[in-house]
């Protein structure tokens, strides 16, 4: 595997508009190739048997019924705003005559 040059970091670090100082350079090349590296031993398992995921646990997605409620909560609705009338929120008037 190459070796991550401090050129190289420069250059990525230039397109992300980082600055680094010459030490945070070193650090990481030093970090990149590392990674690098990881990356090469798991390109060596053999993953032909193994189905595609997206997660590590399966996630299910529990539904219920829809199901039509009466529900008349307009009074404490109206009671959380300001000011009301009748069943109508209450609001100052924007519109210029």
């Amino acid at each position: 595997m190459t070796k991550i040059t401090r050129e190289e970091v420069k250059k990525v670090a230039n397109l992300a508009r980082l600055e680094l100082n010459e030490d945070e350079i070193n650090n990481h090349a030093k970090q990149l190739e590392k990674i690098l590296e990881y990356i090469k031993q798991l390109e060596k398992i053999n993953t032909n048997d193994v189905l595609c995921t997206t997660r590590a646990i399966e996630v299910i997605n529990v539904f219920r019924k829809d199901e039509k409620k009466k529900n008349d909560c307009t009074n404490e609705l109206l009671e959380l705003g300001p000011s009301k009338e009748d069943k109508y929120f209450k609001v100052p008037k924007i519109i210029n005559d």
